[in-house]
């Protein structure tokens, strides 16, 4: 009776070392989780460099326009009045010489595509945007026409006292200037710049003057009221 107790004795003993060894092994050895990192994914150098070239030639878009390397470079010749060298455009885009031609390319294809009236032209040693032979007799009407709008410092005087003064008379115009001021109106009438508005109610009912639309056009006014003020016309006063 009592070596069947201590059979079954030594079997609870021996269960109970077992469990032992088994909570002592997961003690010392750790997890596979913490023992192997997980791997991470090498992208191909390829990639990776396809990537770098997509970020320089493609930056966020501004107002819903997608500004791309090519665009910088049409934009900037565009806005040029002088050919730019291709270092020049190379530096401004941050780019190479090389690309800066290839875009220069695309651009031309795209503008004979799209029969445009202008082309980037290779001209003394830089690249500027021209407009194509063909259109010349509309240009030439164009420098004309700012050639027209020119104005000396006189023709400028008078029309400022017009522009501020009207409607006014000539004798008005001529006593603020101290000089006869007959020529000067007619040129600005010529130019589109001036016009008659009417007469005075005085002796003799001289030509009242006034300015035209062309003259808000010219300067960027939208209203006569968009002038700016005579007290900030006058110089500062000298320290």
């Amino acid at each position: 009776m009592e070596e069947g107790m201590t059979e079954e004795h030594n079997d609870e003993i021996s269960e109970e070392l077992t469990k032992e060894e088994i909570n002592e092994a997961e003690i010392e050895e750790p997890s596979d989780s913490a023992e192997v990192e997980p791997e991470m994914e090498v992208e191909p150098e390829a990639e990776v460099e396809a990537e770098v070239e997509a970020e320089v030639e493609v930056a966020p878009e501004a107002d819903g326009v997608e500004i791309t390397a090519e665009s910088v470079v049409e934009s900037v010749l565009f806005a040029s009045d002088e050919p730019l060298s291709e270092s020049r455009l190379a530096n401004i885009v941050e780019t190479s010489g090389k690309v800066i031609r290839e875009h220069i390319t695309n651009l031309n294809d795209k503008y004979k595509a799209n029969n445009s009236s202008f082309t980037i032209e290779e001209i003394a040693g830089g690249y500027q945007m021209m407009t194509l032979g063909p259109f010349n007799p509309w240009l030439q009407k164009l420098l004309r026409v700012r050639s027209d709008s020119k104005l000396s410092p006189a023709a400028l005087e008078t029309l400022a006292i017009i522009a501020y003064r009207q409607p006014v008379i000539r004798a008005d115009i001529e006593a603020i200037r101290g000089v006869g001021a007959g020529e000067m109106i007619r040129g600005l009438m010529y130019k589109g710049l001036a016009k008659i508005v009417g007469r005075a109610e005085v002796l003799g009912r001289p030509i009242l003057y006034g300015t035209t639309k062309k003259f808000l056009e010219v300067f960027g006014l939208n209203s006569l009221k968009d002038l700016p003020k005579i007290e900030e016309l006058k110089e500062p006063p000298a320290q």
